[in-house]
């Protein structure tokens, strides 16, 4: 069985899904992931947004390490600068893509703009779990399936009345759902965007020869 991530790999990744969570910067990102390096304009076209909006949007996402810059005579292309966003919009097309029963969406390496209402729904989505704590038990379910407050409490680390405290957000939010047993309240994780992202996070932690890059 996997063994959860190290906490310093766990906050990273809460740090960049946070950044992720927004609808026009996952758009953004996501036009340049299908479409290469891109200018500005490009991008403002593509995501059709104006261009000062868009330039706030890639300066905090350049501000994250999730894009960088290379100049092209007189033009400022942008592009992903590292494999995490591109990754997570991966996960992203293939739950589309099981969801919606869009086969080409399941093929590996088939990228495409998704429609803007999933887009704009999938982030804030992201934003509802886009949180250390959370993430964390939300991997400890991922990972162990059904479990009960202690087990979440020992396995993630934590204190028990801020565990229940994050169990009930995430389950108002549709994230986690509970049943009783006997004495015990057993949570598990449900599917979606959030169970994809923590699978995802792991996956390309387990296929990077030095964890630190990360």
């Amino acid at each position: 069985m996997p063994l959860q991530l190290p906490a310093e790999i766990m906050k990273r990744a809460a740090r960049g899904i946070s950044y992720i969570a927004h609808p026009l910067r996952l758009r953004i990102l996501e036009y340049i992931d299908v479409n290469g390096a891109s200018s500005v304009s490009a991008i403002a076209k593509g995501v059709n947004e104006e261009q000062m909006i868009v330039s706030q949007s890639l300066k905090k996402l350049r501000d994250a390490h999730l894009v960088q810059t290379e100049r092209r005579g007189i033009f400022i292309y942008y592009k992903i600068c590292e494999e995490y966003p591109a990754s997570i919009l991966v996960c992203i097309r293939k739950l589309f893509g099981y969801m919606t029963d869009s086969f080409y969406f399941l093929a590996d390496g088939y990228k495409a703009v998704l429609p803007r209402d999933y887009t704009k729904m999938v982030a804030n989505q992201i934003k509802l779990f886009a949180n250390y704590d959370k993430m964390r038990i939300l991997e400890y379910l991922t990972l162990n399936g059904e479990s009960n407050v202690s087990e979440i409490v020992r396995g993630v680390e934590s204190e028990q009345l801020k565990v229940s405290q994050y169990l009930k957000r995430l389950k108002d939010d549709g994230f986690v759902t509970c049943r009783r047993d006997g004495r015990f309240i057993i949570y598990d994780i449900t599917p979606g965007v959030h169970k994809t992202a923590i699978q995802c996070i792991h996956k390309r932690y387990e296929t990077l020869k030095n964890k630190d890059d990360f």
